[in-house]
């Protein structure tokens, strides 16, 4: 078996896990029903753009503008919409 082939199944647990995408209005995780992005959007997210910090911090800027409007409507506290969309982004995270 070839190292590109050491799996019989390629990217098998990233395949397996369901995208954690969120639930517009209220911004809420479809898998876990969880404040978005919970946890595993999160790893996923950092995974995806693992080479790329400043473009996920782009993208999740733009989560924030979008979630700003449906959720200013309920309220919320504007630096916890912050960090909960960009403020973890700057955060080192170890990825192994």
């Amino acid at each position: 078996m070839s190292a590109q082939s050491a799996s019989p199944v390629p990217d098998r647990g990233r395949r397996a896990m369901r995208p954690h995408l969120p639930m517009r209005p209220r911004w809420l995780c479809q898998v876990c029903a969880g404040p978005w992005p919970c946890q595993p959007a999160r790893l996923l997210l950092l995974m995806d753009y693992r080479r790329d910090r400043v473009a996920l911090s782009i993208y999740m800027a733009a989560c924030l503008f979008d979630a700003t409007a449906d959720l200013m409507k309920q309220n919320p506290d504007p630096r916890e919409l912050f960090d909960r969309f960009v403020g973890w982004t700057a955060r080192p995270f170890p990825l192994r």
